[in-house]
């Protein structure tokens, strides 16, 4: 049994922000793959809980008239690796969410949930940060939208209002239009285990292939927040498709990161991780996007 005060389900957006702002100190819950086992070890005993679970509204991907993506808060991990705009548009995402735990997770584990417990090792931050994804988020004066770097606030946090739900994920068309992404999750073991590092670049190229148009680059468990890599970002947008720019976009990363020393593993080997990562994701992206280094 798990220890709980009080459960209320949700019937629609508005009763889950009406629940919201009659039950500040209740958490939300949606597939409950996190919130349940934190309740079972302590962490969340004698919380109330208000599931959103029920919201089908809140489920599904689809292709805005503006071009957005629009992924609801409520789709499971499974659901974006499979979807066809995913697997056409930006399959880096369906590759990233489909390294989160084991089949069972990623079948009730939902986008929504991962954004929102503000962790920097989620395996989906750091690849919606390089795509500049924006928070769609609704509360009792309607809809706000966030940009997923000002979401994230410090380890843990993010920026939702009293009354507040997420709602959204959305990626905005001059993100993803003709560009290709690559993410590579470095961890102890090839499944079921949190990342010690994770990288995701995304690359547009000139129409000859031969300029990087432009390039984003972004990290999971290099800060205490996910975050893009600038400085790498203004050392290659711009320039020539050759092995030395490569070279020099990798070791700009170390301008930006700030990993910490932890029993997964060091500063220093998370910076050199952080490094080789960016090298490596670069050249597949390039070579996704029809160029070669």
């Amino acid at each position: 049994m798990y220890d709980m005060s009080a459960y209320y389900e949700a019937r629609s957006v508005d009763d889950a922000v009406a629940l919201r702002l009659n039950h500040p100190e209740a958490d939300i819950i949606a597939g409950g793959s996190d919130v349940l086992v934190q309740m079972r070890e302590g962490k969340r005993a004698g919380h109330a809980l208000i599931s959103i679970y029920l919201l089908d509204e809140l489920r599904g991907v689809s292709l805005e008239d503006d071009g957005t993506i629009r992924i609801g808060s409520l789709t499971s991990f499974s659901h974006i690796t499979k979807h066809p705009i995913i697997q056409e548009k930006i399959g880096v995402l369906g590759e990233a969410v489909d390294m989160v735990g084991g089949p069972q997770i990623r079948n009730i584990g939902t986008i929504g949930g991962n954004t929102c417990n503000g962790v920097t090792s989620a395996d989906s931050a750091s690849t919606l940060h390089a795509w500049e994804a924006v928070i769609e988020l609704t509360g009792p004066e309607g809809i706000r939208l966030v940009p997923i770097h000002d979401f994230y606030l410090r380890a843990g946090k993010v920026d939702i209002r009293p009354g507040e739900i997420e709602t959204a994920v959305l990626i905005p068309k001059e993100s993803w239009e003709n560009t290709k992404g690559y993410y590579f999750k470095y961890a102890m073991r090839n499944a079921m285990d949190i990342a010690t590092t994770g990288c995701s670049v995304n690359v547009r190229l000139s129409p000859d292939k031969k300029t990087f148009e432009r390039v984003r680059i972004a990290y999971g468990v290099a800060a205490p927040v996910p975050v893009r890599a600038p400085s790498a970002e203004a050392a290659i947008n711009g320039k020539a498709v050759t092995m030395e720019n490569a070279e020099k976009f990798a070791l700009a990363v170390l301008q930006d990161i700030n990993p910490r020393d932890s029993w997964r593993a060091g500063k220093a080997l998370r910076q050199h991780v952080a490094v080789e990562l960016a090298k490596r994701c670069l050249i597949e992206a390039t070579r996704r996007c029809g160029g070669e280094l």
